[in-house]
């Protein structure tokens, strides 16, 4: 009797890659701490500045919450991505990952959960002294779900075009210049998810902006893993 072919041995192997990107990521900035710090420290001075000059007009404050909470959230994000494959390109190890016999799909997606953990981690401890500072609870569940969603997107958009700004000189200011205008939709869609939310809308009520969300994670996700090998090529 014929051996059954073993299918589950690529996709073992494409996870062990995406695990051993992320374990990488994850040490070095455990050793480093330059990615975290930079965007916990980036967030909180947003959102003292935000807090202090809007302190006057309480009712704008709250109407703009959702807004704020966002802005500090994207460029903080931008700070993280801008790190994605640096420390290989800085280090001329980007070639070697390159050259390695792994799927690429796999480097993309070890990256991209990589940055993901670290922006969640950040956003974990924005989100108290955010509800503290604006006298305001966001440990909705139904916020924290579109807190996630919106940040898996725009990460995965932010990985993918971080490929193509990596290979610019001015890579800091090429990758805002290419994100934001792709980022869009998720971001008006997230932050009109989240003033519903924080308004007391029922689910119902921001079913439109919270599906919009979910359709471009699955979408810009789809594209990203059918690009990726080409655009870290170029």
């Amino acid at each position: 009797m014929p051996k059954p072919a073993n299918s589950q041995r690529p996709q073992a192997s494409f996870w062990r890659t995406v695990q051993a990107i992320m374990w990488k990521d994850l040490t070095s900035e455990l050793r480093h701490k330059e990615i975290v710090s930079a965007m916990f420290i980036f967030s909180l001075l947003v959102v003292l500045i935000f807090n202090f000059s809007l302190e006057l007009d309480r009712a704008t404050r709250d109407n703009v919450a959702a807004g704020v909470l966002w802005v500090t959230f994207v460029f903080a994000a931008t700070l993280g991505l801008n790190r994605t494959f640096a420390a290989e390109k800085d280090r001329d190890l980007l070639d070697g990952l390159l050259l390695a016999p792994i799927d690429r799909s796999a480097l993309f997606v070890g990256k991209m959960l990589s940055t993901f953990i670290f922006i969640i981690i950040v956003e974990s401890i924005v989100v108290p002294l955010f509800s503290l500072l604006y006298n305001m609870s966001l440990f909705t569940p139904l916020l924290l779900v579109v807190l996630v969603l919106g940040t898996l997107g725009y990460t995965v958009v932010g990985t993918l075009l971080a490929a193509i700004a990596i290979h610019t000189r001015a890579r800091e200011i090429m990758l805002p210049i290419l994100l934001f205008p792709v980022a869009v939709p998720v971001i008006i869609a997230s932050v009109q998810a989240s003033a519903g939310i924080l308004e007391g809308n029922a689910l119902g009520n921001i079913s439109g902006p919270l599906n919009l969300v979910v359709v471009y994670d699955i979408i810009l996700f789809a594209i990203a893993i059918m690009t990726f090998d080409y655009l870290i090529e170029e």
